[in-house]
């Protein structure tokens, strides 16, 4: 079956679903932010505030060039921006299956609203950000992605059913 890849905007489920996905499946997660927050040493909201999101884009990018070396057979979950990178996107394809939880900006907000370590959130006007990010961001998504899981109004199960229905 090989890694089985999770994409998507923040809040769109990634880490829940490769959590619960790696326990029905039997494979091992990994996350490719609590990876970056491992080895810095630091969470990513400090990494933002210290040396930006152009350094933070180019760890993404090590990561998934680690991971091409080293995961077999496992569930990756990637942070909402990774995909944003064309390179990012090959590497990716490269290295499994994968799978665009996408969300609507009402469902994100719903689910983010009370999230401080979130970054690139903090400010006044959160739900035109998701809007406005959201649209920015669909189509380094699709370009990315094999399969297209729609996650609005479905339970983790459903969600997990469709991921398992497509890997066959």
């Amino acid at each position: 079956m090989g890694n089985v890849i999770l994409i998507g905007f923040m809040g769109s489920g990634k880490t829940t679903v490769g959590f619960r996905l790696s326990y029905r499946l039997r494979k091992p997660v990994i996350d490719t932010d609590k990876e970056i927050e491992r080895e810095e040493q630091r969470p990513i909201t400090e990494i933002f505030a210290s040396d930006g999101e152009a350094y933070f884009r180019d760890r993404e990018t090590m990561c998934l060039q680690k991971l091409l070396r080293t995961a077999r057979d496992q569930i990756i979950s990637v942070g909402g921006g990774l995909p944003l990178r064309e390179e990012n996107r090959k590497l990716l394809r490269k290295l499994g299956q994968v799978f665009y939880l996408q969300a609507s900006a009402e469902t994100i907000y719903e689910r983010v609203k009370h999230d401080t370590s979130r970054p690139l959130l903090q400010g006044d006007d959160p739900q035109t950000r998701i809007r406005t990010m959201l649209a920015e961001r669909d189509g380094c998504y699709k370009d990315a992605a094999d399969f297209i899981v729609n996650v609005d109004d479905k339970s983790f199960e459903q969600i997990m059913c469709e991921i398992e229905r497509a890997l066959g």
